[in-house]
């Protein structure tokens, strides 16, 4: 094992052979393990298009940015492992620091067990039964694992409570009261409740209350007076309600925190009494061109005084068409970049720099096509594209090519990242 994660299984990975399974790689490299294809250095020349790839360097940057600003704010983080659903970038985050991964469902948590992740942060409520009696055999099975997860309803604490006594679970489960906010996403939405929901857990002999949870980032889509004041206010009811619980361990833990906000949740959590205040933050080490960059503390000012997180993540794509004077279509679309919170932005054409791109833009995206108006591009072109939102574009990829310098005229591929979705 190492730093909380099996390092045996990761470094499994590096034994897959490349086939037509991978849509990055290719046809050349097929019939070799990652490991000996990336004996040669490949060029990034080497791959095809449409392409998502990411930046060793930035990646690097990210990872050691974040890691150093937790530790000096006397809190710890869990990432959010559905980001990159990538085993190997969650074994860079444990060894960077990392108390636990954080992860959203039931499969996801299926992926971090079998590569030995030993400390989960579920942020939902589990309330599958088929689900809860395999969590409680992991937890049966592995004394040195640790699971947490969230409940906002005494529903849920009974349900939860009925099918870990049908599994005749022995471990209790540990679980976090979930406090929301108005319109936000699940979560007790007033402190009678959540109260209700803690005496509940407390009495469930199943389960442990370990905790308390919840997401502001949820309340607020930017970084507005009024968005930060309703994030504020959310993050003061969860103090509050933290000195009214109960807890039934010697270190219970208060987490809230993606990647938006951290800095608001730091300076009203940090100075809690008798717990462990931990992050969720995800998106930090991808970052991106887009909805982060506006947002993130880094990119305010807030945090580290001015350093900024770099995007880790670039499309490419090349010209296929020029059927109108101010019209290209690449081919990449919908399937293989994300799209959801904002268009990809032109970055440079690859062997001829940024110059070529002046005012050009992307208007749309189909499934395989994308819209490129403006700028200087013939068919056979390859252009970088920055993206916004890492949590929608890495799931579009099982294989990931890193690269030593996005921005170099002949950039290398140095490691092929796998991702479970």
């Amino acid at each position: 094992m190492g730093t909380g994660i099996d390092n045996a299984a990761v470094d499994a990975q590096r034994t897959e052979r490349l086939d037509w399974r991978f849509k990055a790689i290719p046809a050349a490299a097929h019939g070799a393990t990652v490991e000996e294809y990336l004996r040669d250095r490949p060029s990034l020349d080497d791959f095809g298009t449409p392409l998502l790839t990411l930046d060793a360097g930035a990646l690097d940057h990210n990872l050691r940015l974040m890691a150093g600003w937790a530790e000096r704010a006397g809190v710890r983080l869990a990432p959010h492992g559905k980001t990159t659903m990538a085993p190997e970038l969650w074994r860079r985050q444990l060894d960077a620091g990392a108390w636990g991964i954080t992860l959203a469902n039931l499969p996801q948590l299926r992926v971090a067990r079998a590569f030995g992740v030993q400390r989960l942060l579920l942020a939902n409520a589990l309330v599958d039964p088929a689900g809860l009696a395999w969590i409680g055999g992991e937890l049966d099975r592995d004394p040195d694992f640790t699971f947490v997860s969230w409940a906002d309803s005494p529903r849920t604490v009974e349900l939860m409570d009925d099918a870990l006594r049908a599994a005749r679970v022995q471990r209790a489960v540990h679980v976090c009261v979930e406090l929301g906010g108005p319109h936000g996403r699940t979560g007790a939405r007033d402190e009678q409740t959540a109260l209700a929901v803690a005496d509940a857990i407390r009495k469930a002999p199943t389960l442990r209350l370990a905790g308390l949870g919840g997401y502001e980032g949820a309340l607020a889509h930017d970084a507005s007076d009024e968005g930060r004041a309703a994030v504020d206010a959310y993050l003061r009811a969860l103090a509050e309600l933290h000195g009214r619980l109960e807890y039934e361990t010697d270190e219970p833990i208060v987490t809230a925190g993606g990647s938006s906000f951290f800095d608001q949740v730091t300076e009203v959590l940090s100075g809690l009494d008798g717990c462990q205040v931990i992050l969720r933050s995800g998106a930090y080490i991808i970052h991106d061109d887009g909805f982060y960059r506006q947002i993130s503390p880094f990119a305010r000012g807030a945090a580290n005084g001015g350093e900024r997180l770099r995007s880790a993540m670039h499309g490419w794509g090349r010209v296929v068409s020029r059927p109108e004077p101010a019209l290209a279509l690449l081919d990449t679309g919908k399937r293989d970049l994300p799209f959801d919170e904002g268009m990809p932005e032109p970055q440079l054409v690859r062997g001829a720099g940024p110059e070529r791109l002046a005012g050009a833009r992307v208007t749309a995206m189909n499934d395989q096509h994308t819209f490129l108006e403006g700028g200087d591009v013939e068919v056979g072109d390859v252009l970088r594209l920055g993206l916004s939102h890492p949590c929608t574009a890495l799931d579009k990829w099982t294989l990931l090519p890193v690269v030593d310098d996005a921005g170099a005229e002949r950039p290398v591929v140095t490691d092929l990242i796998r991702t479970w979705f």
